[in-house]
């Protein structure tokens, strides 16, 4: 059964989604027949290349949100890792910026067979140890610890040879339904959006699991339902 995965790599949903993902395949009973692939969804585009931004500046830059507001949800979401295992995770002091780079970064990685490897570090180096992931230094030093060949990633980059795989990527899961990201697709049937609980993950793999129709709602259930919204067939 395969599972993709569609996210940003600076979008705290999208590290914390990547984790209940992983939590929830673990403890699936056919955990050894599940093959997850990651996916890039930018988001962060319009950011000017080669600068980056405080959190706290982008949040009231592009949503309008600060002060205490900025606190709040930012805070909220680094609670929610923590309790999860994920510490430490870090979102409001950190930097955004640019993310095209990464991703085309994430798609070379991931043909030289490396792709679950690359979006564990990328995470983990941006919300573990809040260090940059955007310029081509960043992710030559992220090529050196995935054990990637370095000159063959900096021509990679500086060709751009995966910038029209990362938009199709991205296409795809619009054409799916994907609105933003996380997004998730179970098996090619079943979609589901948003940071999602390990628990509610879990009901999908299972659902998407026994159900032997090839398109159709996820079993009519609430339990693949949750606050960040409900499994939906989708059509590729």
């Amino acid at each position: 059964m395969k599972v993709d995965i569609w996210s940003e790599v600076t979008c705290p949903w999208c590290g914390l989604g990547h984790h209940r993902l992983e939590q929830a395949v673990k403890r699936f009973e056919h955990a050894g027949d599940v093959e997850v692939v990651h996916h890039s969804f930018p988001l962060s585009s319009s950011f000017p290349e080669g600068r980056t931004f405080s959190v706290r500046e982008a949040l009231l830059r592009r949503h309008g949100v600060g002060g205490a507001q900025a606190e709040a949800s930012t805070r909220r979401i680094e609670a929610l890792a923590a309790a999860e295992g994920l510490s430490p995770y870090r979102v409001l002091d950190n930097r955004v910026g640019n993310t095209d780079l990464a991703h085309e970064f994430l798609a070379h990685a991931s043909a030289q067979g490396k792709n679950h490897e690359a979006w564990d570090a990328i995470f983990d180096t941006y919300f573990g140890r809040a260090e940059p992931v955007f310029s081509l230094d960043d992710l030559l030093a992220l090529a050196d610890t995935l054990g990637l060949d370095r000159e063959q990633t900096r021509q990679a980059l500086a060709q751009h040879q995966y910038r029209e795989q990362v938009r199709d990527d991205a296409t795809r899961a619009q054409r799916l339904g994907a609105t933003g990201a996380p997004f998730i697709v179970v098996d090619g049937r079943f979609g589901v959006a948003g940071a999602q609980d390990s628990d509610t993950l879990l009901d999908l793999l299972r659902t998407a699991w026994d159900d032997t129709h090839p398109v159709g709602p996820a079993g009519g259930d609430a339990r693949v339902c949750g606050p960040d919204g409900c499994a939906v067939p989708v059509h590729g």
